[in-house]
């Protein structure tokens, strides 16, 4: 199996890059995101490689760098996510927004690619919801927060004081961000009165 090409850029494709490793061309496929950061025609690169074995063809597929890779891995474990629909994602998402947006419960983020619909992205969401905290870089308490509210579990205050500030415009992940850090400022069971006095002054920030 192929881990790893070093080589020279020899030519692009809508989704593909050449690799020339000694004159031999590797036809490697690619997300936008690792084309757009792939040195010019003729310049040396290193690219990691996932590789594809089906009974009529060896498929390689290229990153940056090996979290790409090892979400590229992750995203197929979710049914009907195959190589097309995983690496049109790390297209649009970097994999620190795509942990972010899963452990957040974020669908609409996900579905932002073109060819997930909301379905797909919920899916999405759910199945790797115990794998994306490891990879986000949000605050631990703001993802154990929007857990709470979407299964009903965050004490009352709390669950009010989020839904005043989505009625007063703001996103449901970003109220929810600015109540976690409300509950961390306050005394233990604050009134709903100061969570969302602390929240708002969070926001404003």
């Amino acid at each position: 199996m192929i881990g790893k090409l070093r080589g020279v850029i020899d030519t692009y494709g809508d989704d593909f890059v050449v690799i020339d490793v000694h004159g031999v061309g590797y036809v490697v496929h690619c997300s936008v995101r690792t084309l757009q950061s792939l040195p010019p025609a003729g310049e040396a690169a290193t690219i990691s490689i996932e590789t594809h074995v089906r009974e009529q063809e060896i498929k390689l597929f290229g990153f940056t760098n090996d979290l790409d890779r090892e979400w590229f891995r992750i995203l197929q474990t979710v049914q009907g996510v195959g190589a097309k629909v995983a690496l049109a994602i790390l297209s649009t998402l970097k994999p620190a927004e795509l942990a972010n947006a899963i452990a957040l419960g974020d669908k609409t983020s996900v579905s932002r690619t073109p060819g997930v619909g909301p379905k797909l992205a919920a899916r999405i969401v759910a199945e790797l919801k115990d794998k994306a905290p490891a990879f986000a870089t949000v605050d631990p308490s703001v993802v154990k927060l929007q857990g709470d509210l979407s299964e009903r579990r965050a004490p009352q205050p709390v669950a009010d004081a989020v839904s005043a500030l989505v009625h007063l415009g703001y996103g449901e992940i970003q109220a929810g961000a600015a109540i976690a850090a409300a509950v961390r400022a306050s005394e233990e069971n604050a009134p709903v009165e100061t969570l969302i006095r602390l929240g708002l002054k969070e926001l404003a920030r």
